[in-house]
């Protein structure tokens, strides 16, 4: 293929990944409730944590795609299913967590904040999105479809970062707007509440997950 051509090809990929990178980003899902829901009990520490997490686990799908790993679960129903249902599991436990505890008072550290380790957080996002079948199917879709053959290793590490780094922007920006002074002081005096609504949230992703 003509260099001119093979870079017009390449261009054509970066806008499309570009793309639905940004929208896979800021959809409603597991993560986003996930993170708003850390940002809100634990601190922007505990975002921020659980945005490291999500975008490890991110890695773990760029980095099976890459190796060819996509195209064996692709044809190993019994192993995307297993990874479906641990996931789903995962989100259905944390919501009903969220919801059990959502009348007790959070426990508050020494700066004042709930306290979420960084630990905990981080091993959150990171199980969340490496278990998350719906993260899955966009990298059998991407990396069967959008990536080929000819496509370098260097060239798509690259689609990698920038699919990372649009989740990082904005699940990051996401935990600073949500524990801004006056906003997180509101958020919290409705703790109860946002706590119900989340726990139904990621129960109801779970619950999704399972209909795939």
């Amino acid at each position: 293929m003509p260099i001119i051509d093979l870079i017009s090809v390449h261009q054509t990929q970066l806008l499309s990944i570009s793309a639905i990178a940004l929208l896979m980003a800021v959809s409603p899902g597991a993560d986003f409730a996930l993170v708003t829901r850390n940002a809100i009990t634990g601190s922007k520490r505990a975002g921020l944590y659980t945005t490291l997490g999500i975008a490890t686990g991110l890695w773990l799908h760029i980095g099976y795609s890459i190796a060819g790993i996509a195209l064996v679960i692709k044809n190993s129903p019994w192993l995307f299913d297993a990874m479906k249902y641990l996931g789903a599991s995962y989100l259905i436990v944390l919501g009903g967590l969220s919801i059990y505890n959502s009348k007790k008072a959070s426990p508050l550290n020494s700066s004042g904040k709930s306290g979420i380790s960084a630990k905990s957080a981080f091993s959150s996002g990171f199980i969340s999105n490496a278990l998350n079948p719906k993260t899955s199917l966009f990298f059998l879709s991407i990396f069967t479809q959008l990536v080929n053959a000819s496509t370098p290793l260097t060239i798509q590490f690259g689609y990698g970062m920038i699919i990372c780094l649009a989740h990082i922007i904005w699940f990051s920006s996401l935990s600073t707007i949500l524990t801004q002074p006056k906003l997180l002081a509101q958020l919290r005096s409705r703790k109860t509440l946002i706590d119900n609504v989340l726990g139904a949230m990621l129960i109801a992703f779970g619950l999704r997950i399972i209909t795939l």
